[in-house]
């Protein structure tokens, strides 16, 4: 493999082309408009700058970096000579479900379509192509340059050879591989998320404040960032949005998400990018977090 087509240049995508570029693959990064794309260059070179700093890279090998990608607003020029596209867009079914049907009338009959989802059903990403065969899940983990895990999800009809290539691939950015079976929230999420939610709950009920429930898995747990903290790094709409899949899918309760997410995504509170969440994060030079006001109590 050499011709890699990510498409979204979001905080996923713009991740996932940074790690192939730097790794000497030629990249073809597509999105709507100039704008994101612009924007997105902006962080993967803000990015390797940090690299640098902490001499973990040279200036030779960002130019290279950088030298690897093109932007793209036109899809079909950008998958044209792709070996590999993996599909960074948006946590909703619908879209993801016409990009892959579009994409299998676009690319090559060997090129292989990978998403990068975090919850929804390979299989049935698969269906909307005339190759299943060739349709898999390649879940990075954010940040995409410094995580090391990539699951990678098998479909029901995705091939062994398929399987294998794209477990070597990964493993070939340096990264740890585990192939994981396609079912709701795969493995991390269906593990990651109830813990998250169960949080939230806690919260809700007044069990604790944000800062306590967060210092209790930090400490207790050693998890290196507690559960709301890092529900604002993910994004909430994200987070909802993958429960919903996980209830949906199992048909149990225990996946149901606590109101007060719902309540926070529908106010437009979704974390660190809508700059509140559990946390304030419009003080971007703070030294220490600064709890969201609606939670300074413990009861709100």
């Amino acid at each position: 493999m050499k011709n890699i087509t990510v498409i979204g240049s979001g905080t996923m995508g713009n991740g996932i082309a940074h790690t192939f570029a730097l790794h000497g693959y030629s990249v073809s990064l597509v999105d709507l408009n100039e704008q994101a794309l612009t924007k997105a260059i902006d962080i993967i070179q803000r990015n390797l700058d940090r690299q640098i700093s902490k001499s973990k890279l040279t200036e030779n090998e960002k130019i290279a970096t950088l030298n690897n990608i093109t932007t793209f607003t036109d899809l079909k020029g950008a998958v044209a000579e792709a070996d590999l596209v993996i599909e960074a867009a948006t946590e909703n079914e619908a879209v993801k479900s016409r990009l892959f049907n579009e994409l299998d009338d676009l690319c090559a009959d060997a090129t292989i379509l990978a998403s990068n989802t975090s919850s929804i059903s390979i299989t049935q990403l698969a269906s909307n192509t005339k190759r299943p065969d060739k349709v898999i899940g390649m879940h990075f983990m954010n940040p995409v340059p410094m995580m090391q895990l990539v699951e990678v999800i098998r479909g029901y009809r995705t091939s062994e050879a398929v399987t294998i290539t794209i477990f070597t691939l990964a493993a070939k950015l340096q990264k740890t591989p585990v192939i994981v079976q396609d079912y709701p929230g795969f493995i991390a999420n269906r593990i990651l998320m109830p813990m998250i939610n169960e949080a939230i709950y806690s919260l809700y009920e007044g069990v604790a404040g944000v800062m306590e429930i967060d210092t209790v898995m930090k400490l207790g747990m050693a998890h290196p960032m507690g559960p709301l903290q890092l529900a604002d790094f993910i994004g909430l709409d994200v987070c909802l949005a993958i429960l919903k899949v996980l209830h949906e899918g199992f048909g149990n309760s225990k996946y149901a998400p606590c109101p007060l997410l719902t309540n926070m995504v529908a106010a437009g509170h979704l974390g660190k990018k809508s700059t509140i969440g559990f946390y304030d994060y419009r003080q971007s030079d703070a030294k220490e977090l600064i709890v969201a006001s609606r939670f300074s109590n413990s009861r709100f």
